[in-house]
Formats: structure tokens, sequence, C-alpha cells
């Protein structure tokens, strides 16, 4: 026996026919559309929604991760003969070359990081100053490729870089001189003495964070040695990962490089306040998304309910 095959003629004048409502069935139509619409536009909040929580996240950890390191190593080496401990890396060349060798890491350079005063005129503010290398700093994303900049890193060498709210507090632009005053100087006979030493900005940046455009100063780590009695030493390893999100799969890997006395401050532990406000905010929007669409969820249910109710003498019909 014959079959009539899908999506016939027939079954599309039956569509049709239902699809188009007389008078009398006028207000199943309408609740018909306004579900549609509501469903319509519940999807659009959900995707708009997602969308811009996904570009907020990832500009958001952008920043974070442009300019600061994905994992810092410390040492805590004990001094002999005392109970004390040292944090200064002695052997920061060789530790660099067992971080680097790990799989996943993409980057690693010895740092002399200190905070100190800086001025001009009457102008102060308090600054922290990296010590690192021309060649390390121009693998630094937000650095290099920074939102706005004035100034070169070709000259870093014979001056400093720093951030844009530093030369705003200070009223600096490229070329001026600035002073660095740190409190831990020159060893006397009478005791440590500030040391201040003038510095020529050679370059601006702004990274796009303000916690760090006003306090960022980089400077030349042979000129950070000398300035902060590190000669021949370092205060940290800052480390680059090829995937920040897996960061913690490769730490053990880094810190059994890294030695027994090192130990290491992840990217995710730095910025722990900040992700559990974005998590918090997910919980948030999934709660209200989940209502919005479970209203326009009723709405499809209440009006196919009527339709049904209001065509059970034309679905007998069709059943027989």
């Amino acid at each position: 026996m014959a079959q009539t095959p899908p999506f016939a003629r027939f079954e599309w004048l039956i569509a049709w026919r239902y699809i188009r409502a007389k008078r009398a069935e006028g207000g199943v139509s309408t609740m018909t559309w306004i579900s549609l619409i509501g469903i319509t536009l519940a999807v659009f909040a959900l995707i708009a929604t997602l969308a811009i929580r996904s570009g907020f996240r990832a500009e958001f950890v952008d920043t974070i991760l442009g300019s600061n390191a994905h994992v810092t190593v410390y040492e805590q080496t004990p001094i002999a003969g005392t109970d004390q401990f040292t944090r200064i890396i002695s052997d920061y060349a060789a530790l660099t070359d067992r971080i680097s060798q790990v799989p996943g890491v993409t980057r690693a350079a010895p740092l002399v990081r200190q905070q100190v005063m800086a001025n001009r005129g009457t102008q102060n503010a308090g600054v922290e100053v990296y010590g690192i290398t021309e060649a390390d700093l121009r693998t630094v994303p937000r650095i290099v490729t920074p939102e706005d900049s004035t100034g070169s890193l070709d000259d870093f060498a014979t001056g400093i870089a720093i951030g844009s709210g530093v030369a705003r507090e200070l009223g600096v632009a490229v070329g001026d001189r600035i002073k660095l005053i740190s409190p831990n100087g020159v060893r006397t006979a009478m005791g440590t003495s500030p040391r201040v030493n003038v510095y020529p900005v050679v370059y601006i940046f702004t990274a796009g964070r303000y916690d760090i455009d006003k306090t960022r100063v980089y400077m030349p780590l042979d000129q950070a040695q000398t300035f902060f009695n590190r000669e021949g030493v370092a205060d940290e390893i800052e480390v680059m990962v090829a995937d920040p999100d897996d960061v913690e799969n490769i730490m053990p890997e880094i810190l059994n490089a890294s030695g027994d006395y090192a130990y290491l401050w992840s990217w995710r532990d730095s910025a722990g306040a900040f992700l559990r406000a974005l998590t918090v905010e997910d919980n948030v929007m999934f709660v209200l998304l989940s209502i919005l669409v479970l209203i326009a969820s009723m709405n499809i249910i209440s009006g196919l309910i009527m339709l049904v109710k209001n065509k059970g003498r034309d679905i007998g019909i069709l059943r027989t």
C-alpha cells in the first residue's frame, strides 16, 4: 500500500491551514506570537550576556598577564650558622636556565625588585623598581605594545621606563630626569645611609591597569643591582608559560627545577580576589538567565496548551 512521503503537499496544506488563525482563534495566535518573541529575546539576552562576560574576562585577564609574571620563583635559603634565612638568589643564571627548560615555560627572567621614592622638584611618588634586562623587557606584551607610549625602548640601557601614572604624579616627560631614593643605600661605619641617584626617563608606557601605571618603574638589571646592593644576585625569577590558565599543572615541574629552598607565587594567587569576584558574577548571571529562560518557556508552554485545547476536535478528526 502506498504511503504519503514526509513533507508531502497534503501535510503542507494542513500546516498552512492551522498557522492561519481564524477570528475566533485570534487570542491563541496572539499568545503564540508573544511567546515566540519572548523566547527570542531570552535567547538574545543569553547570548549577549555570555559574549559580554567572556570579553570582559578575556580583557581583564589580559591586563593582569600582559605585564605581570605568570609564576614568580623566590628562594628562602638558610644562612649558615644562624637560624635566619635570606631571599637573595645568588645563582640566578643557572636557576633561570633550569626553569627555561621546563616544558610549557616560554620565558624565565631574573629580576631585582625593590620599592623606593621617586622625586622631581617638589613632587614625590612611591614606586616599585623592576631591574630587568632589555631583552627580557621586550617580551612583556603590555610594555612593548601598550595602550599608549612615548619615547623608545631602544634607549633603555641609558635610562629608565616609567608608567604614565608615575609620570603624571611627578610631572615629567621623556627626556626629563628624576631622582630615585632608596633607604637601603651605602653602607658606612655609621650605618646605612640612603642612596640617591638621578636617571633620565627614556620611555613612558600605559599598560592599562591603574596600579601598574601609577607605581611601575623599569631599570636595567646591572644598574638595579648596583643601586640596591645586589651585585651578582637577584631577588626573584619571573616566569611566563604558554597556557596561563593551566599554570597549576606546570608549577610542580617548575618547583622541582627550582631546588629545595624555592617557593612559587602564581598569577592566580595575586589576582585571587578578582577571580573570585568573576566566579560570583558568573553564578549570579546563571541564576538570572535561568529565570528569564524559564519565564519565556512558560509562555511557550501555556500557548501550546491553549492551542491544543482549542484544536481538540480537529485533532480528533485528523487522528480518525
